[in-house]
């Protein structure tokens, strides 16, 4: 099955804001990634956008929306 992910490979973690600079996710999101069903990591997923402009932060592409061209 394939578990669905905001990762883009850009992991940094922004001190201030506690977010990851690639997907918004925080350090404990990222660690239990792999133990949420699906509905906890859409659930998060639906938060990461907000997230990142309420941080300040620059809001990057997601794959699909790289694959896309969106």
């Amino acid at each position: 099955m394939k578990q669905e992910t905001p990762c883009i490979a850009v992991c940094f973690i922004d001190p201030k804001a506690k977010l990851c600079l690639g997907c918004g996710r925080t350090l404990p999101e990222i660690a239990r990634w792999h133990a949420m069903d699906s509905a906890e990591r859409l659930a998060v997923m639906t938060t990461l956008h907000q997230r990142m402009q309420d941080a300040g932060l620059p809001i990057r592409a997601s794959r699909a929306d790289r694959k896309t061209g969106s």
